[in-house]
């Protein structure tokens, strides 16, 4: 792996059943890149950023990040990597404060710190002022995905994956998402999936697309 790599994927596959996810993908992202996996729905997107996140195993190949071996090192790479799955599952019931603050408890946050960073990462997302004491179930789709990205934010992970961070969102919305996420350039390395063509254009450094779980195009 080059030293300047925080991702790095060495023909990677995944089935599931008879049907191929990913088929021997490779590809390396730089520290402080932000990086559009692009594709269709259903091209292996959301299984590779599984796999790279430590929720799900390669049937082969190798997946490396932060210089340590995704298959044999899936607890440590949870601590340095901050993951919004798409649609963003998230507890209706709990203000939003709440959630973070709970978040930050089980990422094993300082105790003593643990106010700080919530207050941190709710100001870079702008939840602080308008929906701090909010329910989750009663925020818009937009808020509820900037809770998903603070909860990633939590700890200074150095990596921050975001699968299809934009959907569903109108267009005020999305506005609001690109500012956020250019907001991380040069803090973190981020990779962000979409199939949607001009997000990643407008968001990203480098895009890599993906179709039937092939690397067909980088650039």
């Amino acid at each position: 792996m080059n030293e300047n790599s925080s991702i790095s994927v060495n023909n990677l596959s995944k089935n599931y059943d008879k049907v191929s996810a990913i088929k021997n993908a490779s590809f390396q992202i730089k520290k402080g890149e932000i990086v559009g996996l692009l594709g269709p729905n259903g091209a292996g997107k959301s299984t590779t950023m599984r796999i790279l996140g430590g929720l799900l195993s390669a049937d082969s190949g190798s997946a490396t990040v932060c210089g340590l071996n995704v298959a044999d090192n899936s607890l440590a790479i949870k601590r340095k990597i901050g993951f919004m799955q798409e649609n963003n599952p998230l507890p209706g019931e709990l203000r939003v404060i709440e959630y973070l603050k709970l978040r930050a408890e089980l990422k094993e946050v300082d105790p003593q710190k643990i106010s700080n960073e919530v207050r941190r990462v709710m100001d870079l997302c702008d939840l602080f002022r308008t929906a701090r004491r909010k329910i989750i179930r009663n925020l818009s789709k937009g808020f509820k995905q900037r809770v998903g990205i603070a909860e990633a934010l939590i700890g200074s992970p150095e990596i921050i994956i975001l699968d299809e961070p934009t959907i569903g969102l109108d267009p005020h919305q999305i506005q609001g998402m690109r500012m956020l996420i250019n907001s991380l350039r040069g803090h973190y390395t981020v990779l962000i999936s979409s199939h949607i063509l001009s997000e990643i254009e407008r968001n990203c450094d480098r895009v890599i697309i993906i179709n039937q779980g092939r690397v067909v195009a980088m650039g």
